[in-house]
């Protein structure tokens, strides 16, 4: 688009000095791919200003333009974040001065709002739904995630050598550079063993991805989201369309947390297999279910006056 490559050659040096910055931090290509994203949309918004001419309310103007177009509090965070880390940047190499970006406050997200999430019975359907080709590959790829509770991004980063199959141990690269160690379950294991057996050899010497695609090349976060969306396609092809709800990769992480907790495992040892850096973001998923509520009130034993009964 001609708008976005006029950006690009106004702000060529900040851009190429972001991603030098990022790459340097340790940040996925996905959140690189998304960050530079919501970046060159917000320089497009500055009509030509100079970075050393923009303020907290040019900052502010455009978020104020995101969250007018109706997208979630979550993507206006994420914008926010982007153009913030940017500016973060711009200081460190001494291209900027300062950030405008600091002080302008997130969205409110809401808080005791109940993740999405399957049960057993659920995750048994939706692996039955795993079709095609690579099913092998994608049923252990979606095992990941629900039955260790991996990001969507780290299982795209996975490498050969992070599964040490004798330990039966995956080392996965999460979330602020952080390396996590999960014990691998036995079905997970021979499901994954089985994917590695198949697995495509890549064209690239040096390529040692874990999933590859059937170019051989390491499986992107937007071709797994893919798979995942025809999946759940299928897993709810028996629903009317008004039934079916708007599931996504993500929702199977958030099954592997609800599951621990509702078998007892405590929020410290979920918040390390889920890769927390806080604790306070493991406890959105100790919801409970009406059922449960209902079973825990009907324990009281309410006892009125005799007056009162009568």
């Amino acid at each position: 688009m001609e708008e976005e490559q006029d950006v690009r050659e106004q702000y060529a040096e900040e851009i190429e000095g972001f991603l030098i910055w990022m790459k340097d931090a340790g940040y996925t290509s996905y959140t690189i791919r998304s960050y530079i994203s919501d970046l060159l949309e917000f320089l497009n918004a500055l009509n030509g200003k100079q970075i050393h001419q923009v303020k907290k309310i040019h900052v502010m103007s455009y978020l104020s333009s995101v969250r007018e177009r109706g997208v979630s509090d979550a993507t206006r965070n994420r914008k926010h974040a982007a153009v913030t880390c940017f500016f973060k940047a711009l200081m460190e190499l001494e291209l900027a001065t300062h950030n405008p970006a600091a002080g302008v406050k997130k969205s409110k997200t809401e808080k005791n709002k109940t993740p999405m999430y399957l049960d057993e019975q659920e995750l048994s359907r939706f692996f039955a739904s795993v079709q095609g080709k690579y099913r092998t590959r994608n049923i252990a790829i979606f095992l990941l995630m629900a039955y260790m509770g991996l990001r969507i991004g780290e299982v795209h980063s996975l490498n050969l050598a992070d599964y040490r199959a004798s330990q039966r141990s995956l080392n996965v690269f999460g979330k602020g550079r952080k390396w996590r160690t999960i014990p691998v379950p036995e079905t997970v294991a021979m499901m994954l063993e089985g994917a590695l057996k198949d697995r495509i050899e890549p064209r690239r010497i040096k390529e040692d991805a874990m999933f590859t695609s059937q170019k051989g090349r390491r499986l992107s976060v937007r071709c797994i989201q893919q798979i995942a969306a025809e999946t759940f396609d299928r897993f709810q092809h028996h629903l009317p369309a008004e039934r079916r709800i708007a599931y996504s990769s993500h929702k199977l992480r958030h099954s592997f947390a609800t599951m621990l907790l509702r078998k007892g495992a405590d929020l410290r040892t979920v918040q390390e297999l889920l890769g927390h850096s806080s604790i306070q973001t493991t406890t959105v998923y100790t919801h409970v279910t009406d059922k449960e509520k209902a079973a825990a009130v009907d324990k009281l034993d309410i006892q009125l006056p005799i007056s009162i009964t009568n």
